[in-house]
Formats: C-alpha cells, structure tokens, sequence
C-alpha cells in the first residue's frame, strides 16, 4: 500500500520527511513505525487518518515495519472488549502486523526498574502532597510553580515509598512518582511531572499484580524506545509533550542518534461527526445510539455495519493528505468516496421501500414472465438476476402522482410509463380508502411491449423500479443518515446533545424482488433509483434487515440550497 501515501490530494509532509531520512540514512537505514491505539473504545473515522498513515509510511521502505501496540496504562477505563475490537477493525480496514503486536503494559517492569534508576540518580522523587496542592504548586502559564516541600526527599526514602506503592500497602492519593526537573521552567509539562499513581484497579492484561500505573507521558516515549521505533507519528495536541518526551529519553540513556523522532501531523475532523471518545461512550451510555456499532456512528464498526466499505475510507483519508493545522474536512469528500467505491462494486436490483399495490387489469391473474436482467448494467461479466413479471406488483408511492405538474414523467392517470426491464403500463383508475389515501392503482400494459420497449417504437420518458407481489420478500429497511444537523457539533458552548438530528434513523417495511432475499450480511447493494444498502449482522433467515449505507445523491446539499 505503499503507493497510497502517493496522493493527488493536497500532500504528505510526514511522507516527504521519512523519505528525506531515508535518503539520509537516518537510524541506520531503519524504519519503524507504530500505531498506538488506548483500548478504552472503539476506533473512528479520525483514527483511520492515523492508521492509513503509519501503515502506508512502513512501506516506504521494503524492510520497513508498523507495530500495533496498545497503549493499556489506565486500567479503570480500558477493557479486552475493546482491545478485540480494534485488531477486528484494524484488519476490517486491510492491515497486519504480524508478530509485531505488543503492549505497553509488556514493558511495566522496565518502565518500573528506570524509575528506580531516575531516583537514585536523583531526578524523580515520591511526592505526598494531595493532588489538589500538587496542581497548585505547579503554577500556570501566568505564575511560575513551587517546589513540593518532599522535592528534596532522600532516595533511599523515595524508593521504599515506590516499592510499597508497588505492593499496595497506601490507598489511592497519598502518594505519585514525579520527575525531578524544573518547577520554574516555562514549558508547564516540564514542572515536574507525574510518573506514577496508585491505582486499586485490575489491569485487563495484568490482573493485580500492579498497585501503580505508569502516566501516559512516562510510558509513551520508553515504549517507543523498547521498540525501536524510529518516527513517533501522532496528532497536533502531542506538540507541546515532545519537550518532556524527549527529556525522558535523554534521562534514561537512550542515545540521541537511537531516540525516537515525534512528529506531529492534524488530527481528522469531519463534518457532521465527533470523534471524541468521551462523547462517543457519552452517546452509548446515554443511549442515544444502539451502541458503539450502531450504523450512525463514526466509529470503524459502525461505518462498517452501515456498509461504508474499507477501500473507500482508505481513499478518503488519501486524497485529504496531511496537514499540519487542524481543521474541518466537508463530510461530502467521504460520501464521494464511499460513493464512487459503491458504484464501481455494488450489484444493482429492485426493491420498493413505500410500498402501493398495482394491479395491471388486462393481464391473465396467473400470467408471469421471467426477465434475466443485469445485475449491472455496465459490465455484464458480472451477471444476471431472475425478476418475475406477474399480474399484481409494488411500485414506491412516491412514484405516483394524481394530479401531477406538467413535466411529471411518472405515474399518474392516463400516462404510460416503463416498468423498469418489463413492460409499459399507464394508470386507468385509482382507489382510495377511508382515509382518502391511495391503495391501489389499476393499470392496463400493452402485451406488446414485453421487455420495456414500445414495439411502434413511441417514446416513453418515465421509468420506475417494481417488485412481483406474489414473490415480493419482506424485509425490514434502517434509513440511517446523519447523526448529527450541525457542521460542528458542540463547537463553542453549544451542548452536542441538542444538535442531534432526530430524522438520523426511520424504520420501513420493504417488499424486495427475489435476489436480494439471498443475500448474506455485509454484503451491499445497490437499490435501482433509491441508494445504497446493506445487510445488517441482525437478519436471520425469513426476517431480513437492511441498512442504507448512502443515498444515490446528496440531498443536503439540496437542502442547504433550498434554504440559501
């Protein structure tokens, strides 16, 4: 996938940079990469941007690798579930790592035994003040910070602190590992920052065997190290860590030509979405979605239950490149791509999703014909499906009219359209129930056009898609669409609830032509003249679900139009 990283979108600096290296022989020749995902949720469409990225820049070299290590430093939030749903996803997405999947927790006992080292050395020391004092002391960017009055604390005396925070004989709070660095240094993160807290909490992965969890930024850079990674790719809020991770390194004795390199690179924001994990689990929680899989989701498995395909998001996250300041890429160049990758691969077939009864009056009730039409039009390498033409049938109401406007090419009294591959047929009577609302349309077909085409070769503008009555298949249709109406959901002070579009999902009864009743899960198809759907994990034999990935066009752009 090498070539993915040679974008015709706006760029790659991260790319150019690995390869200035490269040429240089920087590290040796070696190139490492690694993606770095907390299991504590699920993947989104923003950690695509990341994967896509790191995966892509192994490749730049034949020899080189990307790691997939979890980073599992805080077991109060973190669980297998998710870790199991990241690799599912990650391979979903068309990546391996191989051998190469580690932990970060791997590495507790060696990130444990350099902490020993630093206080010897007398650049860490075991802090018991309350979190509260030690937040105060720090100072901001206004006031400079205080020295903790345990700053001075014997080694001996800090280190038997640490080893019995280790074997849990204080509870949560007495006491942290600090760094000893420089409490009036400009750069806050550098004021002498937490290495360790104690935690009561079972580690997924260790079980109990650890009262003191290492802070993300102590953990970070080592595991780089351990691995030899040689660029630390990772979004723009790490900036102001590379200062401390660097520090870190340089303390623990990695040498400068060996430290890994971070660079910094915009995280993905998209129109329409969030990707905060904490809104994220607030939704599931909450339960304003079905769960982290639910189809409106911006997470990898909920793009995927929805239909979005791999090779489209790959291609999205291509063309946008990679900047270096943050921004907000329109929704409209994912759904292109999604799209544009659907249209290329999706076989075509027939289903009605509001579904009224017609009735073609002049054809023998037992009549039927069976059509071999295309399952795509513009390759016929990919085959045919067999859709039976019998006497009752289903078209969409919205394809009918009564009284329709002058340039109304559909159904509608005393107007003949085409039957989709079949027959042309014009409405001779309408009914109505007690309502007034329309239930049935009786039609007569000239036998003559048997195939679509008019045999006097008149013109015929109106086409619609039908479904057989008698073979009709039921099946229960999710129109999914955007989960939120705002651009920017929660931006400023607005609470991202509020925004959420209560139109994001509406549940029809379909009737289907016979092909699709086969269909497996995840497989996707394209409805003739209404979108792109696809079978949901939920179907069971005799009840089908279907989910609409995408509508053939983008109706909010016309929405948007409509209101400017």
């Amino acid at each position: 996938m090498s070539d993915e990283l040679e974008s015709d979108g706006p760029g790659n600096f991260v790319a150019d940079k690995v390869r200035e290296d490269l040429a240089q022989g920087k590290f040796g020749g070696r190139l490492r990469t690694r993606f770095p995902p907390e299991p504590n949720g699920y993947l989104h469409i923003g950690h695509a941007k990341a994967i896509v990225l790191n995966f892509g820049l192994a490749e730049l070299d034949p020899a080189g690798r990307c790691n997939l290590r979890f980073d599992d430093t805080n077991p109060s939030a973190e669980e297998a579930e998710f870790a199991e749903a990241i690799e599912r996803d990650l391979r979903w997405l068309g990546y391996e790592w191989g051998e190469h999947l580690y932990f970060a927790s791997d590495y507790f006992e060696q990130l444990y035994d350099w902490a020993e080292d630093l206080i010897r050395r007398g650049l860490a020391y075991v802090d018991s003040q309350s979190g509260e004092q030690i937040r105060e002391g720090r100072g901001d960017f206004h006031r400079p910070g205080v020295n903790s009055p345990f700053r001075e604390r014997a080694p001996e005396e800090s280190l038997g602190l640490l080893r019995r925070m280790r074997a849990g004989e204080f509870p949560e709070g007495a006491h942290v590992l600090r760094a000893k660095i420089d409490m009036q240094s400009k750069d806050l993160k550098k004021r002498d920052p937490i290495m360790y807290r104690i935690l009561h909490t079972p580690h997924h992965r260790t079980g109990d065997a650890w009262h003191i969890y290492p802070i993300y930024d102590w953990a970070h850079g080592q595991s780089d190290a351990i691995e030899g990674i040689t660029h630390s790719v990772c979004t723009l809020e790490f900036q102001n860590h590379r200062p401390l991770y660097e520090w870190y390194l340089e303390a623990i004795g990695i040498p400068e030509g060996e430290r890994p390199q971070q660079v910094e690179f915009a995280r993905l924001n998209v129109g329409f979405m969030i990707t905060s994990k904490r809104k994220l689990a607030q939704l599931v929680e909450e339960k304003h979605v079905a769960g982290w899989d639910d189809p409106r989701m911006p997470t990898l498995a909920g793009m995927r239950r929805r239909g979005y395909t791999p090779e489209s998001i790959r291609a999205f996250c291509e063309r946008i490149g990679v900047a270096k300041r943050d921004g907000l890429v329109d929704v409209t160049l994912l759904e292109h791509a999604l799209r544009e990758h659907l249209n290329a691969t999706s076989p075509r077939a027939m289903a009605v999703l509001d579904p009224i009864e017609v009735v073609i009056d002049n054809m023998p009730e037992d009549f039927e014909h069976v059509f071999s039409l295309p399952l795509d039009p513009t390759d016929e390498t990919r085959g045919t499906r067999e859709v039976p033409l019998t006497q009752r049938l289903y078209v969409e109401r919205g394809d009918f009219m009564e009284d329709p406007p002058k340039k109304w090419w559909r159904l509608a009294p005393g107007r003949e359209v085409r039957l989709r591959g079949a027959c042309l047929v014009t409405v001779k009577r309408v009914e109505h129930g007690d309502d007034g609302e329309v239930t049935r349309l009786v039609c007569e077909w000239d036998p003559d056009s048997l195939g679509g085409s008019a045999p006097d070769g008149r013109k015929v503008r109106g086409t619609v898609h039908w479904v057989s009555a008698k073979h009709a298949v039921d099946a229960e249709v999710r129109l999914y669409d955007r989960l939120f109406s705002a651009e920017d959901p929660g931006a400023g002070d607005t609470d991202f609830l509020t925004q959420l579009n209560p139109d994001s999902l509406k549940v029809v009864s379909a009737k289907l032509e016979p092909w699709l009743g086969t269909r497996e899960v995840e497989e996707r198809v394209q409805f003739e003249r209404v979108g792109y759907f696809c079978v949901d994990p939920e179907s069971e034999p005799g009840a089908l679900v279907f989910n609409r990935t995408i509508a053939l066009r983008d109706s909010w752009a016309k929405l948007a139009k409509k209101k400017g």
